[in-house]
């Protein structure tokens, strides 16, 4: 039996455990193509392959056919401990693609950690039906947890296909992922925050989120420094050096232990962290730019 089928340890999970992640990689299967929040910082580019970020993929994959590139890159690869869905959109705006593909990657693996990466607004309702697929790990990303900020980084919160926005949004999309992160580890999945850095608007804000997210029971946070993508509002903020981020990390390590090793994966990411993603399961297509 290779590594990949074996029963994984909750510890084995890359991006959660800095030590398993010189062992242990990663596979992000590409299923959720939509998403029910814009960010001032997001623009997604599905097809293009010299972008390494959060939200960009070669491209979308139906639920069958991760499940075949999936197949056959365990076939290729031991070190495969995780299969997760972190994109390009959010993987519960859409959530039977997900969910039939949880479902499908549980059934037939079932030693393998199974990870999501959502911004909570959907995820209450849905948790049950995580955890039974197999879910063990879900990572949470908040960026706000006073209404006043968050309006300054979500043009519009979309649920149940009502619009919000300004105040409004700020303060649905916070109330889900308290309720979420709070039934999450009810159900005793292991929980991760990821909070993405913006200088001016939120940096001053972090030891706030971290403080919130450890009374909900969170077990563990991500600082991620802001990426700058062209075509959106936050396009000219300069992100945050690598000191500022240590001395922010520093700041809030108190209140929840902090990840060091983050490598902002693509969508469609696989192998070791940082090892490139030649490997995704995403056939390559060039950038129509």
């Amino acid at each position: 039996m290779s590594k990949s089928r074996e029963r994984r340890s909750l510890d084995d999970h890359p991006c959660f455990h800095g030590k398993a992640s010189a062992r242990w990689g990663r596979v992000h299967l590409p299923v959720a193509p939509h998403c029910n929040i814009q960010c001032n910082f997001c623009n997604r580019l599905y097809d293009c392959v010299n972008e390494s970020r959060p939200g960009v993929t070669r491209r979308i994959l139906e639920p069958a056919e991760a499940l075949a590139d999936l197949n056959q890159l365990l076939r290729r690869r031991s070190d495969i401990a995780v299969v997760g869905i972190a994109g390009p959109g959010d993987p519960l705006c859409d959530p039977e693609r997900t969910l039939q593909t949880l479902r499908a990657v549980h059934a037939i693996h079932p030693g393998l950690l199974i990870c999501v990466s959502t911004n909570g607004l959907n995820l209450p309702g849905h948790i049950d039906e995580l955890a039974d697929a197999g879910v063990t790990h879900v990572t949470v990303t908040v960026n706000a947890v006073q209404p006043d900020i968050g309006q300054r980084i979500y043009a519009s919160v979309t649920l149940n296909e009502r619009t919000y926005r300004g105040l409004e949004a700020a303060e649905l999309l916070l109330s889900r992922q308290e309720e979420a992160v709070v039934a999450l580890k009810r159900r005793g999945l292991t929980v991760k925050i990821n909070t993405v850095v913006m200088p001016g608007i939120n940096a001053a804000h972090i030891p706030a989120i971290a403080a919130k997210a450890a009374a909900w029971g969170a077990d563990t946070m991500n600082c991620m420094p802001l990426i700058p993508v062209h075509d959106t509002p936050f396009a000219n903020v300069t992100p945050p050096t690598d000191a500022e981020v240590a001395r922010i990390r520093k700041a809030v390590s108190g209140y929840l232990p902090q990840i060091y090793h983050c490598r902002r994966c693509r969508a469609d990411a696989a192998g070791l962290l940082g090892a490139g993603e030649a490997e995704g399961c995403a056939p390559v297509r060039l950038c129509s730019s």
